[in-house]
């Protein structure tokens, strides 16, 4: 049970990292600032960051969990390249959470 447990915790951080990148990639740059590090622009850039990019990220982990206890478990148990293919599942579920994200925000602008 434990070992189950940290296993899904490291595909939790897995997660988690795409959807930063996804935010990184919505986002852009960082703004530049004259002053210093600590500009408000650079503020709510760096919170909209971490904020959006854990919540997209946690979205992507409860989809994947469900889809590996559910599916994935039974299917891949004797598979030798299982961590692949799982790896390949949650990329995939990134990019559908990703692209969701991006026409509910741009296009039917309701987020």
């Amino acid at each position: 049970m434990t070992k189950r447990i940290l296993r899904y915790l490291g595909w939790l951080v897995v997660a988690i990292l795409l959807g930063l990148f996804h935010m990184r990639i919505v986002l852009g740059p960082a703004p530049e600032s004259d002053h210093t590090k600590f500009s408000l622009s650079s503020m709510v850039y760096e919170w909209a960051l971490v904020q959006v990019g854990t919540i997209i990220g946690c979205i992507i982990a409860v989809i994947f969990i469900l889809l590996d206890v559910v599916f994935l478990n039974n299917k891949l148990k004797a598979n030798s390249n299982s961590v692949l293919f799982k790896f390949l599942i949650i990329s995939i579920i990134a990019v559908i959470v990703g692209v969701t994200h991006y026409v509910l925000e741009e296009v039917v602008n309701v987020i």
